[in-house]
């Protein structure tokens, strides 16, 4: 059984269990840690023109690099910020006032709270990009749309798709969506966070025009993230202040977090392959979970992340799965982790019309760099035998 220790405090040891949550956050990288101790002995400012200061530059350079090159982007189009959330709202916000307004946001129907309710702040019209019932963007609903869009009217069409689901795994058709609309002289924001490092991520054939990155989702530490920009991209800073970060975001740079993600992205991409292989024991697990319990698997009918399962049985509510599973010994979620905390209803399994009862019962099981071959079976086993004291005693 794969042990994974949760540590809260240096030296305190919260939990040992199978951790199956990567999609919430992944245990931070070895690389990531050694990275941040070097960055952190530099102690010193990256706007500092002295020594130490030129040395904690070329760390945060460094790690710029590190992550262009993940995504096959230019170092100088990657701007830190200090998360996901922030990358995402730095998109959003930025090209709406950058464009005075005059934009209408397609915010698809499955995208993280991150960028749905940024959207809704941005003070522009929003409007939702539906999905199939397999969870994908309706290619036809958009081209349908693009072909009826007023620019008087409507403004610029701003596409926000996310790479790949956090909740379902299912992989979306970007650079397809991406192609619809540039050709409606368009632009489009990627929330790649679940896609880096389980996904090739390449700016230049996906033909965005703005990616956002997390970096403790590919084991870097909690509280970084970036935006890459496309060159000549619409955008405005939201925050101000000392010019950091192309005066995109001010602030001084979370040197020791920025040189973890570097190294975390890194980590990533070298270890890729062997994490999309984890696609074969996540196929088997859930085959086991239809035979034996009859569960609905989200999404199987089309690409999804490798190590990503979500699924569900009518009648077993997911809070009660979560808490069964925690006290086996696996850390597993339901929904968006981002959510302080609550377990409620999905609205990404009620926008691919599933009905209450069975989105209500859905759990969400990933895996990630640290998973040990035996996991999967381990974690089947686990949530049967929750289920044959609740549901399966009954049918």
């Amino acid at each position: 059984m794969q042990i994974f220790l949760q540590t809260v405090v240096a030296g305190d040891i919260c939990g040992c269990m199978i951790y199956a949550d990567y999609n919430a956050t992944a245990p931070v990288r070895p690389e990531a840690k050694t990275a941040m101790l070097a960055a952190l002995e530099v102690g010193a400012n990256p706007s500092s023109v002295h020594g130490p200061g030129r040395a904690a530059r070329k760390l945060l350079e460094q790690a710029r690099s590190q992550v262009g090159i993940a995504i096959g982007a230019r170092a100088q189009d990657i701007i830190f910020t200090s998360g996901g959330t922030e990358a995402n709202a730095l998109a959003l916000h930025g090209v709406a006032a950058q464009l005075e307004g005059k934009c209408t946001l397609l915010v698809s129907a499955i995208e993280h709270e991150a960028v749905a309710k940024n959207a809704g702040y941005a003070g522009v019209a929003i409007e939702t990009a539906y999905v199939t019932a397999n969870g994908q963007l309706d290619l036809d609903w958009l081209r349908e749309r693009l072909v009826k869009w007023d620019q008087d009217r409507d403004g610029t069409p701003v596409l926000a798709l996310m790479m790949a689901n956090n909740e379902t795994g299912v992989v979306q058709p970007l650079s397809e969506a991406a192609a619809l609309v540039r050709e409606a002289g368009g632009l489009t924001h990627c929330d790649a966070v679940q896609g880096l490092g389980k996904l090739m991520v390449n700016v230049g054939l996906l033909g965005v025009d703005y990616l956002a990155l997390s970096a403790h989702k590919v084991g870097g530490p909690q509280g970084v993230g970036a935006l890459w920009v496309r060159s000549g991209a619409s955008l405005k800073p939201v925050l101000f202040g000392g010019g950091q970060e192309r005066s995109l975001r001010s602030g001084t740079e979370n040197l020791s977090g920025i040189a973890g993600f570097g190294a975390a992205t890194e980590a990533a991409i070298r270890d890729m392959p062997k994490l999309q292989a984890l696609s074969v024991a996540r196929d088997a697990m859930e085959a086991k979970l239809i035979s034996q319990a009859g569960v609905t698997v989200f999404g199987a009918g089309v690409e999804r992340l490798a190590q990503t399962s979500n699924f569900a049985i009518a009648g077993f509510r997911a809070e009660t799965q979560v808490m069964a599973m925690d006290l086996a010994g696996v850390a597993v979620s339901s929904g968006s982790a981002c959510s302080s905390g609550k377990v409620k209803r999905s609205l990404v399994l009620s926008a691919m019309g599933v009905d209450d009862d069975l989105s209500e019962s859905a759990v969400r099981i990933s895996f990630g760099w640290n998973t040990a071959p035996r996991d999967f079976d381990d974690v089947a086993e686990a949530w049967l035998e929750a289920a044959r004291r609740t549901v399966l005693k009954t049918a």
